[in-house]
């Protein structure tokens, strides 16, 4: 078949192409001419009958093709086409296939005329079965494009759908394919969609250019389900290669964007999860803590979250968390009482203080600090109750979506609760983020739990570590002194670090700074034994480095499971064990004399002291080091510093002069410049100090002991030397006699004529060498009697027979206290101690105290 196109006077005939229509329904044509016989006979027919031209013109045609029995049929038929009528029918035939096969062919025959004017017919022979084959085919591509799985859209040239099938039908508004002829993509999809995708179609149908998976999100009508579907766009010619549209193959790719959607799901999960082992638990606070768990959820995982605890976890009471209790007749009970400690919100507007529930009309979530109940009856008491993750549905006009109460749980209690929300327009929570929610909520009740053992451990450790530390102003002889604790923070443990003032005979005193390394608990602990090992030590009034070594040995004794006393395998194990098992602790000690304004020192691996003369440049004072307490193996040494009038006396632990980003020397040269001007008063200069030095505080802990000197004058003491003989005792009485009259203490004189007469007959009798006697005055009368003896006295019960004896016993009973100790290598001192008079008489020993010792 050929096509005619041009414009007005020209015709253009152009061959039939390849694959036309007429290939495949087997059309022929011949002629008959007005005698019966065929006279024109095509090629198609030659091809479809299986006869050549030469053997069928000039014949019957009746007699060429059809069967016997219907011949005569046939003969009436042509009769009746060369009379002018037209006929049709169907007709058996051989075809020319080769297979000799009956075949039926639909036969038109019209009438024609000759130029002659004589009657003839023209015939065209379709092949009837060829044309069923077609029609099965064309059925069944119809089947095909009805049934498939896929959308079919064919889009004409001005981008408006020319055919569907029943896929895209049912999908995009349902109905007949028909009635979708004409629409456009804005029918079907959101206006960015639907911009996008008329772009794809106008962009393939101007290049020719096929578009692949174009993702596209439609809405069923009828559900209002989205579906996600990938659409490849092709452009459609005609016969002669014109364009004659678009054509699109939509695939429904939902259930792909829901496994990625899942899958992503699940990695952000995966990565939630991490970021809470990251980021939950830094700090041993719990509102820290609980922020922490806010921080990893909002907006990560909800727009809203909220941690509640229970109160009585915060305020430390032993009461279980979890009791139900009534609060009166108005509420009808509820949760016991919890504290709002955290609230995080990704949404400008909303609730201020947490997400709503269903607790009931009228509930106003708490805001942060405040303590309330939930309702028996709400959801969230329940997740309290039970245990359990409670769903909470958004209330209608509420900004909130849907809600989690998750009950937070540590070793097997409820501690509190966390409320996760999502707003209107975010995804609404699923099963996964029911997982996910109590995960969270879980790795943070343990944080939290450990925050609060932690916090009691913390304060029952700063209880004792301040219970030890001496009271405050402390006062000694010949000293103005002046302190500083400063705890480190609550984000820190407790540490060891402890400082002490101890009044030691003839107006001596100890001054101590000590720090156990290690922190919490077990240092405060340490601390305190070796604070009343250091007390217990000082007075038995042995030189400070006996007191070290001493200190040395308690503390290598508290690093063992039982004390010093092991059997030899555990002695074996302690001595191979880590240092890190053992109480290690550094400490300074010093004995201040005020008579002689004497200091001495010994040191067990602490900061050195610093003393500042007037108008002098702070001084570290070179103390040998020594070893830490607690290490062992190394004797200790100690220095005598003679300080001058005025000077200032400054102990510390490592705490102010070091941290992570100072080091030692650095802090130490600060300290000694904060120290340039001591004539301020004392606790004026530790002011300067601690604000003056960057000491980090929190990281450690900061203990500062400052001491400025102040001799006792001449005039407040008064020392003799008194020869080894009997007159040497009244002598005695005489000298202590008069100075008490120059010191206006006349009602002391009795009592201490009676005492010094009983110490300078002792030193006689049991003593050796020269006899020295010295009486002080501060707060309190001080007398001491000296000599070369090494032999101490001794309290004893004298017998009835006796003749002496008593003394001591007399000396226990008329002073305030009484002791020796050792001066030299080879010496001691006796004394005792009287308090000054309010200005009455001093009291006498009554007749039944004197007659007790006789």
């Amino acid at each position: 078949m050929s096509e005619i196109s041009g414009t007005a006077g020209d015709v253009v005939w152009q061959s039939s192409p390849p694959g036309s229509i007429y290939d495949y329904i087997r059309v022929a044509s011949f002629s008959i001419g007005p005698d019966g016989l065929v006279e024109q006979w095509s090629e198609r027919a030659a091809e479809l009958f299986g006869i050549a031209s030469h053997e069928v013109r000039g014949k019957d045609p009746v007699e060429v093709f059809m069967p016997a029995r219907l011949r005569a049929h046939g003969r009436r038929a042509v009769a009746e086409i060369l009379d002018g009528k037209e006929w049709t029918g169907l007709v058996p035939i051989r075809t020319g296939d080769g297979r000799g096969e009956q075949g039926l062919a639909e036969i038109y025959v019209m009438p024609s005329e000759t130029t002659q004017g004589e009657r003839g017919a023209l015939c065209i022979v379709v092949d009837v079965r060829a044309l069923q084959r077609i029609e099965t085919e064309l059925a069944s591509s119809q089947a095909i494009f009805g049934q498939s799985p896929f959308g079919f859209i064919l889009f004409g040239t001005d981008l408006r759908m020319r055919r569907v099938n029943q896929r895209f039908a049912t999908v995009f508004g349902g109905g007949r394919t028909g009635e979708h002829r004409g629409h456009t993509v804005y029918d079907y999809l959101a206006r960015a969609e639907a911009d996008r995708l008329t772009a794809a179609l106008a962009r393939v149908l101007e290049t020719g250019e096929s578009a692949s998976d174009i993702q596209i999100v439609g809405v069923r009508p009828d559900t209002q389900e989205r579906r996600n579907w990938s659409v490849n766009l092709y452009r459609v010619h005609g016969a002669t290669g014109r364009a004659l549209g678009v054509a699109g193959v939509g695939t429904d790719v939902t259930h792909r964007h829901v496994a990625a959607r899942e899958a992503a799901s699940a990695r952000r999960n995966l990565a939630l999860l991490n970021e809470a082992s990251a980021r939950i638990g830094n700090s041993l606070d719990l509102e820290t803590t609980a922020r922490e768990l806010l921080d990893v959820a909002v907006p990560g995982f909800c727009d809203l979250a909220s941690v509640d605890l229970y109160q009585s976890l915060i305020t430390g009471e032993e009461t279980p968390p979890g009791r139900w209790e009534s609060s009166g007749a108005e509420s009808g009970g509820g949760s016991a009482r919890l504290r709002r400690v955290a609230f995080a919100s990704a949404v400008s507007e909303g609730p201020l203080s947490g997400p709503v529930g269903e607790e009931g009309e009228g509930y106003v979530p708490p805001e942060v600090g405040a303590v309330h109940r939930f309702p028996f009856s709400s959801l969230s008491a329940s997740a309290l109750r039970t245990g359990r993750v409670q769903a909470i549905p958004g209330e209608p006009g509420s900004l909130i979506q849907s809600s989690f109460a998750v009950p937070m749980v540590a070793h097997d209690t409820v501690i509190g609760l966390v409320q996760f929300s999502r707003t209107k327009g975010s995804e609404p929570f699923g099963e996964r983020d029911r997982l996910l929610a109590g995960e969270l909520a879980a790795r943070a009740a343990v944080c939290i739990d450990n925050a609060r053992l932690y916090r009691r451990e913390h304060e029952r450790a700063l209880i004792l570590q301040r219970s030890l530390l001496p009271p405050g102003d402390p006062e000694a002889a010949g000293l103005d002194i002046a302190c500083r604790y400063l705890p480190g923070n609550t984000a820190t443990e407790v540490g060891g670090d402890w400082f002490d003032v101890i009044e030691l005979p003839g107006h001596r005193t100890a001054l101590v700074v000590g720090d156990v390394m290690g922190r919490g608990l077990r240092a405060a602990v340490a601390m305190g034994e070796l604070r009343t090992a250091v007390r217990t030590l000082a007075l038995l009034d042995l030189e400070p480095a006996e007191v070290l070594s001493a200190l040395d040995e308690i503390a290598r004794g508290l690093g063992t499971p039982s004390g010093a006393q092991q059997t030899s395998r555990v002695a074996h194990k302690s001595r191979d064990a880590d240092l890190s098992e053992v109480y290690l602790a550094t400490c300074v000690y010093a004995v201040y004399d005020p008579v002689t304004r004497r200091c001495t020192f010994a040191n067990a691996g602490h900061p050195p002291p610093v003393v500042v003369e007037p108008d002098e440049a702070a001084l570290l004072l070179d103390v040998p080091p020594g070893m830490p307490l607690g290490v062992g193996g190394e004797p200790f040494e100690q220095v005598e510093v003679d300080l001058a009038e005025g000077a200032l006396l400054a102990l510390y632990t490592d705490g102010l002069v070091e941290s992570r980003d100072q080091p030692l020397d650095e802090g130490l040269t600060a300290f000694r410049a904060a120290l340039a001007n001591p004539v301020r008063p004392l606790e004026d200069v530790c002011d300067h100090v601690l604000s003056t030095l960057d000491t980090r505080h929190g990281e450690d802990d900061i203990a500062l002991l400052m001491a400025r000197i102040q001799g006792l004058p001449t005039e407040a003491v008064g020392d003799w030397q008194l020869p080894r003989e009997p007159r040497s005792v009244g002598r005695a009485r005489e000298l202590a006699r008069t100075q008490l009259i120059s010191w206006d203490l006349e009602p002391l004189v009795d009592t201490v004529e009676l005492l010094v007469s009983e110490l300078v007959t002792n030193a006689l009798r049991y003593g050796e060498g020269e006899i020295r006697l010295r009486l002080l005055r501060d707060r309190t009368l001080v007398c001491e009697v000296w000599d070369n003896g090494l032999v101490q006295p001794r309290r004893r019960r004298a017998r009835d027979t006796d003749e002496g004896g008593r003394g001591l016993q007399l000396v226990g009973l008329l002073s305030a206290a009484w002791g020796s100790r050792r001066i030299t290598p080879r010496g001691k001192t006796v004394w005792f101690e009287l308090a000054l008079p309010d200005g009455g008489p001093a009291p006498e020993p009554t007749v039944e105290q004197l007659l007790s010792m006789y």
